[in-house]
């Protein structure tokens, strides 16, 4: 059973349905065309043929010429009827039917000298005929009727039918085998497409599709290759991030679980119970900071997390920062630095940005050693605003700058609990800085410390 669905058999039947209907129409144009051109034609030839017997008949009006002309019809497959002025007959080339009599017994009015068409309905009548007046001493003597047969033309039209016919099959023909090969040069490659994106939905990303040239078909082709690696990418991604969460749950549900069993002993000291307790409560506080941003990003991820911004003077709001995170800075024996002149105007949602700002402090506190410098400057650069947090710490290796803001990215691949963070604080600060219409960018160097560059749009 013929699968009516199949873009190839629409294609080719909706191209076929055109051409045919084209084809029709030029066919029907050039068949009515032709044949009024060949009525035309004989009755052009069949009123000169009248005109040429007027010229003899003037030349020389007797009883040889009336004959000689006669005679001459009757061998030809045309019929002269010469009458007088009042439409008697004088002489024939055949004996007379009713038609040819009904035809020469019209009112005739004044009739030009190279005379007119009497009759040109081939279809229904039996003769086509012409009229042509001759003068004998400048006074009109009389008319000469030519007559044709119209089977003579209906046969040649039928002619002309067949071949037409004949020319239509065997276009009709040529247009279906160029249809069949052209359908199936077009959908090999959406077949082709098709099968890849079946690979795709089944989990399989291994797609490999041949260069189909700069055409639409070509584009879509190479999108589907892009997004077969897009799609792989994220595979490889979740699974990671599955990993990642699961190995970072449950890091602090083991201590929580641990200790907890162990402060229930009966046989422990209160000093221990409380070390014991104290260590609970610093790892649910870790693992409810954690859950807290995998919800972060996960509205950001559904575009759900709401920004809420409006126009705050950045200055007094990196003050404000200052203030709160200068005694942690003291504590650890860092210095921290603000340099940033009056009137700055951004729109940001103070309570997001700070999240950002405080992110990038608290990276820099704890990857900084004592005695060491942790500066945020502003400046205006055409337009825009640069905010920069450049401190003196470990800094970044070179390998692992294209991944740091790669959620549950760690540079510190030990993990090391004394310092070791979740990985998802510099994803989320990407994430805001980019719901923010702005962007952020890090250089950083072993051994030298580390600086973060964020822009956002000056207001005017």
């Amino acid at each position: 059973m013929i699968n009516l669905n199949k873009i190839s058999l629409k294609f080719g039947l909706w191209f076929l349905g055109a051409m045919l209907i084209l084809e029709v129409f030029l066919f029907i144009f050039l068949h009515t065309s032709m044949v009024d051109s060949r009525i035309e034609e004989e009755l052009a030839a069949l009123q000169a043929r009248g005109n040429s017997h007027r010229d003899v008949l003037e030349t020389s009006y007797k009883e040889e010429t009336l004959h000689h002309i006669a005679v001459m019809e009757a061998k030809a497959d045309t019929e002269v009827i010469i009458t007088d002025q009042n439409q008697n007959i004088i002489i024939t080339s055949s004996k007379l039917d009713k038609e040819e009599q009904t035809i020469i017994t019209k009112e005739i009015k004044q009739v030009p000298r190279d005379g007119v068409t009497l009759e040109n309905r081939w279809k229904s009548e039996k003769y086509i005929s012409t009229i042509t007046p001759f003068t004998i001493n400048q006074n009109q003597k009389g008319y000469v009727y030519m007559f044709r047969s119209t089977d003579q033309i209906q046969g040649l039209i039928s002619r002309l039918n067949h071949h037409f016919i004949a020319g239509a099959i065997m276009i009709l023909s040529l247009m279906v085998i160029t249809i069949l090969f052209l359908s199936k040069a077009l959908t090999t490659p959406l077949i082709r497409m098709k099968r890849a994106t079946e690979k795709l939905s089944k989990g399989d990303f291994s797609v490999n599709l041949p260069d189909m040239g700069n055409d639409e078909l070509g584009e879509l082709s190479r999108s589907i290759k892009i997004l077969a690696e897009d799609l792989k990418h994220l595979k490889e991604e979740r699974s990671e991030f599955l990993a990642s969460i699961s190995h970072e749950l449950r890091t602090p549900l083991t201590y929580i679980k641990g200790y907890a069993d162990v402060s229930r002993r009966k046989d422990i000291g209160e000093t221990d119970r409380d070390q014991y307790l104290s260590i609970i409560f610093e790892e649910s506080k870790k693992l409810s900071n954690m859950i807290m941003d995998l919800f972060d990003l996960a509205k950001l991820d559904k575009n759900t997390f709401v920004i809420n911004r409006m126009e705050v003077e950045l200055c007094s709001f990196l003050h404000s920062i200052y203030e709160k995170v200068l005694p942690a800075f003291k504590e650890k024996g860092v210095e921290l630095d603000v340099d940033c002149k009056k009137n700055v105007q951004v729109m940001i949602d103070p309570m997001r940005f700070e999240q950002v700002v405080f992110n990038l402090l608290d990276n820099a506190i704890k990857y900084s050693e004592p005695n060491t410098k942790t500066s945020i400057s502003v400046k205006r650069e055409n337009g825009t605003i640069v905010l920069k947090i450049e401190d003196e710490g470990y800094g970044i290796p070179q390998d692992d700058l294209p991944y740091i803001f790669d959620r549950f990215y760690r540079v510190d691949k030990s993990r090391f609990r004394g310092t070791g963070g979740s990985g998802l604080g510099l994803s989320i600060v990407k994430e805001l800085i980019e719901a923010h219409d702005g962007t952020i960018e890090i250089k950083s160097e072993q051994g030298k410390g580390t600086a973060f560059f964020i822009s956002l749009k000056e207001l005017p």
